[in-house]
């Protein structure tokens, strides 16, 4: 059994390090939870992709947190298997105990304020009641959840300070936590303006009309967008057909694709070309000669090479991004910028000043053992005493993956649950906080009460007086702040081109920062999902606006929520051609606001100028 183990993880890619004390804890790890060879392996898999390990060698010094990993497989499996079973933790034992505490305050969220009488005063609901109206589903004051027992409401995880964190000398003051004063608000009480770009698909668009020549039509432009781009900055001379035999070096743009079902590897890289050029023909990709490089599928490259036999192309250079010079805000059509704030038209253009403060947060929005929605309580409490300027909201809202979504044993409809439990506190927030607050909210293909199609309409805010404070974008969507340019995408890019990229670093044991890889993808290829076949589950709909997906300018700030771990990053771009200049873009991952049964994390950013001034925070709720 001890070979067929060995022989599943050679399949996968995977080499053992200390072989011999490996085999047998894996095979161990067989007896105790009755798995197969294959079982252990694709379970490892998993854990390899969590952790993000950067080499495809199995260690013994990971065995101990892969044996953790499989008693949590093993777990979750009983429990779905028994829905009525209840695997108690030490959050149940801390609620027991609390039970006979009569003194819950430190359970109940509470809104920080200036105030420090008003704090221990507030109700659950702490975002303040302005418009008379009470919230259906409060949950009583004696109910004390595991999200309620955590003793540290908002701890900073990491932070990157690039300028001081004071304001005129004098240093901010927290009434709460003095932790927790990180970031300095930026021109407090100024409301911002606001500029959508492109509002594609529109709400109310009818998809699953896609058809094969929808998605040919979109790859097909994609190579040639990319040509044209390659060509003109002088990267590339004139591409020719690679499936034709020529002793001499060639130049050819073209796609990554894998030539069959499972993961890209070397052995299985081909390049398909455009219909001008091969008529859409593909050939074998060979990456040996190369020192570095990193591709995935869907991955539009230009390729300088030869081609002796006609059968195989073998790479001496490859370039996988498009050039800053071929594209610039300049090149954006006036008819795809629609304006979302009127007095931003008329204002004095030298008081938008590209300074910007802000908190961004990705959900699921409340714990999976209740509907209660505390962490999105948490976040509008710290944004109150916070009042950033901009507050972006991204999905899931009423998220489908929720133990009582999937069920259906929720009460409500789904709309009813979007509008009480969210627009309900928006609201609240909104009104609280006064005219110059304003609310970003991107949809997500998890929202049970919205479209399941990628790209995604905007939420249709219902009332309209919502709509001058309570912005909806489009999943994906650009929006421009104070002349700060962000990009937003709910769907997991990050977490599905990690489990498809292939990449070699120059250098043997050379370490990569593996995330700013990816995001430079995202943005080196002009796409929010340029990952082609989409991963499983991805309703990629080309019949809809595939321009949607496209970056049309480079953003200053990049928000790509995922499951992988948070981060906050500066990447940099360009400097590749002659007489280009780099650009910087700050890529951030917020993490998820809700975890499981407890808290997540959320991103605090504050702008100034450009990306290298910049306060931002990753604080755990």
């Amino acid at each position: 059994m001890e070979e067929e183990i060995k022989a599943e993880f050679n399949k996968m890619g995977f080499v053992l390090e200390e072989e011999e004390e490996i085999l047998k804890k894996c095979l161990a790890f067989c007896i105790n939870y009755n798995l197969k060879p294959s079982d252990i392996v694709s379970s490892w898999e998993v854990y390899y992709l969590n952790r993000q390990l950067d080499e495809s060698t199995v260690k013994n010094v990971e065995m101990d947190g892969f044996l953790l990993h499989l008693q949590n497989e093993r777990k979750e499996a009983i429990v779905k298997d028994e829905s009525g079973l209840h695997v108690y933790s030490s959050n149940d034992v801390d609620m027991i105990l609390n039970l006979e505490d009569g003194d819950t305050k430190e359970g109940i969220p509470g809104t920080p304020t200036n105030k420090s009488e008003y704090i221990h005063s507030e109700p659950y609901d702490s975002t303040p009641q302005t418009n008379g109206k009470i919230h259906s589903s409060g949950k009583p004051s004696k109910l004390i959840t595991p999200f309620g027992q955590r003793t540290n409401k908002f701890v900073v995880k990491s932070s990157i300070n690039s300028v001081p964190n004071t304001e005129n000398g004098i240093e901010e003051t927290d009434y709460e936590n003095h932790e927790d004063d990180i970031i300095r608000k930026v021109q407090p009480g100024r409301r911002c303006s606001l500029t959508v770009h492109g509002s594609k698909p529109e709400t109310g668009c009818r998809f699953m009309y896609d058809r094969i020549e929808d998605r040919w039509n979109a790859l097909e432009n994609r190579i040639k967008k990319h040509t044209i781009a390659l060509v003109s900055s002088n990267l590339l001379e004139e591409p020719v057909d690679p499936t034709v035999s020529s002793q001499k070096s060639i130049v050819t743009v073209g796609m990554i694709c894998c030539d069959g079902e499972g993961h890209l590897n070397e052995k299985s890289t081909m390049l398909q070309s455009s219909v001008e050029h091969s008529g859409g023909q593909r050939v074998r990709l060979e990456l040996q000669n190369l020192s570095k490089y990193s591709i995935f599928p869907g991955q539009i490259v230009g390729i300088e090479g030869h081609n002796p036999s006609g059968h195989c192309l073998v790479a001496s250079k490859i370039v996988d991004t498009i050039p800053l010079s071929s594209r610039t805000d300049a090149d954006l059509h006036p008819s795809k910028k629609q304006s979302m704030s009127e007095e931003s038209r008329s204002s004095d253009s030298s008081c938008r000043q590209a300074e910007l403060s802000l908190i961004i947060a990705s959900g699921p929005f409340t714990t999976t053992d209740n509907l209660f929605f505390e962490p999105l309580v948490e976040l509008l409490a710290y944004a109150n005493r916070k009042l950033p300027q901009l507050l972006i909201l991204v999905g899931p809202f009423v998220d489908s993956e929720h133990p009582e979504i999937k069920k259906g044993t929720a009460d409500r409809s789904f709309d009813e649950i979007f509008q009480h439990e969210i627009l309900r506190r928006l609201q609240d927030y909104a009104e609280y906080v006064g005219s110059h607050a304003r609310v970003i909210i991107v949809p997500s293909i998890r929202d049970a009460n919205h479209d399941f199609v990628f790209p995604q309409p905007a939420f249709d805010i219902d009332p309209a007086d919502l709509k001058h404070q309570i912005t909806s974008l489009t999943n994906p969507g650009i929006l421009e702040a104070n002349q700060v340019k962000m990009g937003c995408c709910s769907v997991d890019i990050l977490k599905h081109l990690s489990g498809e990229e292939i990449s070699r670093n120059p250098t043997a044991g050379t370490a990569s920062d593996r995330m700013s890889r990816l995001a430079n993808h995202i943005l080196g290829q002009r796409s929010f999902y340029p990952l082609y076949p989409p991963a499983e589950g991805i309703p990629l709909d080309f019949s809809l606006a595939p321009e949607a997906i496209e970056i049309s300018l480079i953003p200053d700030i990049l928000i790509l929520p995922s499951d992988m771990k948070y981060f906050v990053k500066v990447v940099s771009l360009g400097g590749r051609g002659e007489g280009e200049e780099q650009v910087k873009c700050i890529c951030m991952n917020p993490g998820r606001l809700a975890k499981g049964e407890g808290g997540g994390t959320f991103v605090e950013l504050n702008y100034y100028g450009n990306p290298d001034s910049i306060n931002a925070s990753i604080i755990s709720i």
